[in-house]
């Protein structure tokens, strides 16, 4: 199967730089696909799960916010965050998601809501990646 370099990016590090065959990630208007050859073109990242395949095998990385742009057989995410699964600390994840919602839950109280959303989003993509990178690891096995 034909390759494209995948490159992950942040302001602090270069978090990925591998061949892959596939790369799926969450565009800010919806979900988008890139296999080899694909037709160059810019989108804003969204919150939630950039998958990958590599030798047939599915991994993903949690972004939050940035770019990415596809050109000459190359993905390359420039992301305000991104993290492998094995660098995200679940109970830490987990206790943002619940100030998160109950930063949502104070209707009454002067909250700024999207900010409470995106955490609460952020919170919960960081769980899913984490999760299914340990799913795709048993499977493995």
């Amino acid at each position: 199967m034909a390759q494209l370099l995948l490159e992950i990016v942040t302001p602090d590090k270069l978090v990925l730089s591998q061949d892959v065959e596939y790369v799926g990630a969450p565009g800010l208007l919806g979900e988008f696909g890139v296999m080899a050859n694909h037709i160059p073109f810019l989108s804003a990242l969204g919150i939630g799960s950039l998958m990958y395949k590599s030798g047939g095998k599915a991994h993903y990385v949690f972004v939050s916010g940035g770019f990415a742009e596809v050109s000459g057989n190359k993905v390359t995410i420039l992301a305000e965050v991104a993290e492998r699964p094995e660098d995200i600390d679940v109970e830490r994840a987990r206790k943002a998601q619940e100030r998160a919602k109950q930063r949502l839950e104070r209707e009454k109280e002067q909250v700024d809501f999207a900010r409470a959303q995106a955490a609460l989003q952020r919170a919960f993509f960081r769980m899913k990646v984490r999760e299914s990178a340990g799913t795709v690891a048993s499977l493995a096995h």
